[in-house]
């Protein structure tokens, strides 16, 4: 279904709407996604067409799970069915995927940098063109965006900023007052009023200023957005992000100012579906669900890792006061939600500031706590510099929990979590471990409390291990110490399994076992320090060595092994079944794991070939 017409149409934008709405309850129902900020974002984003061509002017999107109905109405209506499957439709905004799709939007807080950019070049190209950048109240709370607001400010480039406002308002809307204000505020009587006031002021004498001046002042107050303001910003708002009428008229007014300004919209999360309606995290990320009743409709039984460390850490914060922690805007998602509202006074969380989280803990560390860092793999990366020169340099005991490291599935190549065990295991100072099941993430977690004079990463994949039970009898965690689960007679395999992927190796075994082969299997337990008084003779003794982790083959478990056997002039072929140099597209995990060759099977048979 194509709208290229009708959205020019003011007359058919109601209906535009409502077929969108359904059109992504249907399918996120049916596949999951991004169900309550795309619903929330809906009418901001047919208004931006209907003012807007994205061909000419690109929309940026902050984050892009908010981008569904932009999707729609740029000629993917069919393939929305395909919504974040294998080989199908990205749950983000994709250049690869539409020419649409300015940039690709998978992490938070990059649009007004990236519209800055394109104003810039706008600017020397002496076009006439205007980006326009839509950012959630919840992407501002990082840093990156006040570094592009603080040149945007000096540089006045024209740009337009669609703040969608759906938590927490900046100022409380007055009903029609509220509206009427900015839609003064937004016109050309009012623009040019301030405009005028500014030269006024700039010749007149210092001794005649002052009520003037207290005047433009008392003016400013009218506006909730001064912040903006004292930036060097235009502000109109806040305005009905659901009346199509009223985003219209402002967005119009806004393309004609020709400078920085930014459009304060508050909006609802998950209008237009009662159930999700509202400040309800469940709905912002959903599995597949009853559309009439809001019942999910997965029915794994599973304990998650992320569960199993939240139980556990609290238990240990209710012993050991000294046990501190932050999580980066996602506390249900890290499961740090159970310890900040036991515990407020010693867990937080910190919003998008990744880098502000982890200097924080560093100083927590330096005065005597225990702090536990929670963050995804994959946003972890934005704190690195922080993780170097503030706890590393200093070899303080931060503990980093890298939830959803591996393959994730959906979300995809920016939520990937295959990068930490390279860009951590070069810092000096660092340990690095990682669990093979949920018994063995408490027995992680209890270790990780006792470190005191090192930083410390410690990994679990998303959803859930491959080993669901504690098929092999639990040791306690020893610094850089492996552990042997098998040793086999022949001593012909030897299979070293790192985290998620003793699991990985377990299954693997398992197939071989079938065909009458039997291979020993090694839990590594620490990429750094490895054992190497325990694995080197393994490894001189085994004639195949087969290394299976959930991380990236350049840079990770494999590469370690090789690095320490080099160091003793050991030369010993390893074959690796990490994930090689590639980002990895989005997908079920089980699907993206076959086209990566990483099911227990497909290693199976190459083993099987390699021992031919």
């Amino acid at each position: 279904m194509l709208f290229e017409e009708e959205i020019k149409d003011p007359s058919k934008l109601e209906e535009i709407a409502s077929q969108l709405r359904n059109r992504i309850l249907e399918v996120v129902s049916q596949k999951g996604g991004h169900l309550s900020p795309s619903l929330g974002a809906l009418d901001l984003i047919v208004a931006m067409h209907h003012v807007f061509d994205c061909k000419k002017d690109p929309f940026i999107f902050d984050v892009g799970h908010q981008a569904y109905a932009h999707k729609l109405l740029t000629g993917r209506w069919e393939e929305f069915e395909n919504l974040r499957q294998f080989g199908g439709m990205s749950g983000f905004p994709h250049p690869k995927e539409s020419e649409c799709d300015f940039f690709i939007a998978g992490h938070s807080s990059t649009s007004i940098s990236l519209a800055l950019g394109c104003a810039k070049a706008f600017s020397l190209q002496q076009s006439d063109q205007i980006p326009i950048a839509l950012i959630g109240d919840g992407a501002m709370s990082a840093g990156l965006v006040y570094e592009a607001l603080n040149e945007l400010g000096e540089r006045k480039y024209p740009m337009i900023i669609v703040l969608n406002d759906n938590e927490m308002s900046i100022s409380k809307p007055i009903g029609a007052i509220s509206r009427y204000l900015s839609q003064m505020i937004a016109s050309p009587f009012c623009q040019n009023l301030k405009g005028g006031m500014k030269k006024i002021l700039s010749r007149m004498p210092q001794s005649a200023t002052y009520m003037a001046r207290k005047f433009e002042e008392s003016f400013k107050l009218i506006s909730p957005g001064i912040i903006f303001e004292e930036l060097g910003l235009n502000y109109i708002g806040p305005i009905d992000g659901h009346n199509l009428e009223e985003i219209i008229f402002t967005l119009k007014r806004a393309k004609e100012m020709k400078a920085p300004v930014i459009i304060h919209a508050q909006t609802i999360k998950g209008k237009g579906y009662k159930n999700a309606e509202g400040r309800h995290e469940k709905w912002h990320g959903v599995t597949p669900f009853d559309l009439h009743s809001g019942e999910s409709l997965s029915t794994s039984g599973n304990i998650a890792p992320t569960k199993v460390f939240s139980q556990t850490l609290l238990q240990m914060a209710e012993k050991d006061e000294k046990i501190v922690g932050i999580t980066a805007a996602m506390p249900s998602g890290t499961g740090m939600d159970l310890l900040m509202e036991t515990y407020p006074h010693r867990f937080w969380d910190v919003a998008i500031a990744e880098a502000h989280g982890v200097t924080s803990m560093a100083a927590m560390a330096k005065m005597g706590f225990k702090p536990f860092v929670a963050i995804y793999s994959t946003f972890l990366q934005r704190a690195y510099d922080e993780i170097v020169h503030d706890v590393g340099i200093l070899s303080l005991p931060v503990r980093f929990i890298l939830d959803r490291a591996g393959i994730v599935g959906e979300d995809g190549e920016t939520h990937q979590g295959l990068l930490d065990v390279a860009y951590l295991r070069s810092i000096p100072n660092m340990v690095l471990f990682a669990p093979r099941d949920n018994a063995s993430l408490q027995k992680a977690l209890y270790f990780a409390s006792k470190i005191e004079n090192a930083p410390c990463a410690l990994r679990f994949p998303r959803g859930r291990f491959m080993l669901q039970e504690a098929i092999y009898s639990e040791e306690e965690f020893e610094m850089g110490k492996m552990e042997l689960l098998h040793l086999s007679d022949a001593k012909n395999i030897l299979l070293i399994g790192y985290g998620n992927g003793v699991g990985r190796a377990h299954f693997v075994r398992e197939i071989l076992l079938k065909e009458g082969i039997d291979a020993s299997l090694v839990d590594l337990r620490f990429c750094k320090p490895l054992d190497q008084e325990g694995l080197t003779p393994l490894i001189q003794e085994h004639r195949h060595i087969f290394v299976l982790s959930d991380t990236y083959e350049k840079g990770g478990v494999g590469s370690a092994i090789l690095e320490m056997l080099s160091s003793q002039g050991i030369c010993k072929v390893i074959t690796s079944f990490e994930v090689k140099d590639m980002f990895v597209p989005h997908g079920r995990t089980e699907r993206v794991e076959e086209m990566l060759g990483l099911l227990p099977s497909q290693i199976a048979q190459v083993i099987q070939e390699r021992i031919a």
